[in-house]
Order: structure tokens, then C-alpha cells, then sequence
């Protein structure tokens, strides 16, 4: 069983299971009940709304294995304790477990990446199957992380499908306790205290943090009681153009 309501990691992981490798293999595919986007785009007799907490016991009785590709419902302890459920998770776990891990990390400097790793009661939390750091370069917004955190998303899947499956692997819990980060976390940085002392370069590192193509983040409340939306635009010059 399959759920994920990200459309770019449901695509390539259709990609990736078809292949003579996968062949005798049967996924169900399955997305949020509440992805208006998806209902409207995607559904169909191979991709369908599910609530997970609705249907544990039906999930229980008939899969041995879940993955969880960015699936925007939490999995009830009875599923989590019953089946095998592996979650691939856009952050280098433990830290920054929760809400958009690459904001936090371009804030606090904590690492991210990509890890895979089993599931249980707990946000992101469980043994690690495996997990890769990529780098945060100066001029990166968080979109820009995000995107690369993705790819590499992908590159683990293709590599480790195989033996997820299978449960042909070694996993590990994490010797560190980490931090988590709520929804309420990220509300709370969207708004701009005006009167606050930063460094310019905290002042970078928030607003490209708060920086993703598509949405509204970081703002501020003017004089006239309207709410003020801001975004980063950065470029890099490479050393032999200066």
C-alpha cells in the first residue's frame, strides 16, 4: 500500500516500479480524502482517496507493508503497531522532525536531508532504514531545498525499494533525541516583528527560509492594519565573473 499526496514523488514512483523488477509486485496507490487537488486530477480505480484512521482495520487485514511518501494523515498507533509502515520523510532525522523541516534547518543550521525509515506512535520517528545530508548553499530559499531534498527522496527509493520490500535491511534508532517541529512552530515565524535586532545575515537566512514559489509566508502588519507578504529573490555570481 501506497499513500502519498505529492504529486512529483507519485510519479516517479510509478517510474520506478515499472520495471520487470517489480512486475509480479501489486501497489495500491492511495492519497488523502481531503486532496481537493487530487480528487479533482488523479482519481481513478488505481489511485484513490482513503482516510487512514476510517480504515485501519481493513489496512491491517489486508497489507503487510505501507509506505507513506509525504502523506499528509497521521497513522493511527494500532496501524503503526500492527503493520509494517515505512514513511520517507523530507528531513535528516531527528532533527527537524515535524512541519517543513528545510525551514527550520536553514534557520537553526541543524542538518537536513532525506531519510527513509520505519514508522511509529511518535511524529517522524522510528528506526532509520537509511538517510543522506545534502548541503545548504548561501543562496538557497527553501524551495530550493525542498526540490533537491526531493530528488534525493527519489534516489533512495530507487535504491532501497527493493529491500523496503522485501525487509531485507539493517535499521537503527536514532542515537539523539533531536527536536520536532509543530504546524503552530511555523505560524509563529511567519510573522515579522518589526522592532526586532537581527544581523543582516539572520535577516537572509529568515526570509530565505520563508521563501517558496507558489506561497505566502513571511510578513508584516503596516501602519494601515494590512498585511504585508515578503519573499527573497538571491543570485549567485560564480568567482570568475566578479
Amino acid at each position: 500500500m501506497v499513500l502519498t499526496d505529492n504529486e512529483y514523488l507519485y510519479e516517479n514512483m510509478k517510474e520506478i516500479i515499472d520495471c520487470d523488477e517489480y512486475r509480479d509486485m501489486n501497489f495500491n496507490f492511495y492519497y488523502s480524502d481531503r486532496n481537493i487537488a487530487f480528487n479533482s486530477r488523479y482519481l481513478t480505480n488505481d489511485f484513490k482517496p482513503i482516510n487512514v484512521k476510517g480504515k485501519v482495520d481493513e489496512i491491517i487485514a489486508k497489507y503487510q507493508l505501507v509506505l507513506s511518501l509525504h502523506c499528509k494523515q497521521l497513522f493511527p498507533s494500532k496501524l503503526v503497531n500492527s503493520v509494517r509502515c515505512v514513511n520517507i520523510h523530507p528531513g535528516y532525522n531527528p532533527y527537524n522532525r515535524g512541519w517543513f523541516p528545510q525551514v527550520f534547518s536553514i534557520i537553526n543550521k541543524l542538518p537536513i536531508g532525506a531519510t527513509i525509515h520505519e514508522m511509529d506512535e511518535n511524529l517522524d520517528s522510528g528506526n532509520i532504514i537509511v538517510q543522506e545530508k545534502i548541503e545548504i548553499l548561501s543562496w538557497e530559499t527553501s524551495f530550493d531545498i525542498y526540490n533537491k531534498v526531493q530528488n534525493l527522496e527519489v534516489k533512495l527509493l530507487k535504491q532501497h525499494l527493493h529491500d523496503i520490500i522485501d525487509h531485507s535491511y539493517e535499521s537503527i534508532y536514532p542515537k539523539v533525541e533531536g527536536n520536532i517541529n509543530l504546524k503552530k512552530d511555523f505560524e509563529a515565524l511567519c510573522k515579522i516583528d518589526l522592532d526586532k535586532s537581527i544581523t543582516f545575515r539572520e535577516a537572509i537566512d529568515y526570509f530565505r527560509a520563508m521563501s517558496f514559489s507558489g506561497y505566502k509566508n513571511a510578513y508584516f502588519i503596516d501602519q494601515e492594519g494590512r498585511k504585508v507578504f515578503i519573499d527573497i529573490n538571491l543570485d549567485v555570481v560564480c568567482n570568475d565573473e566578479v
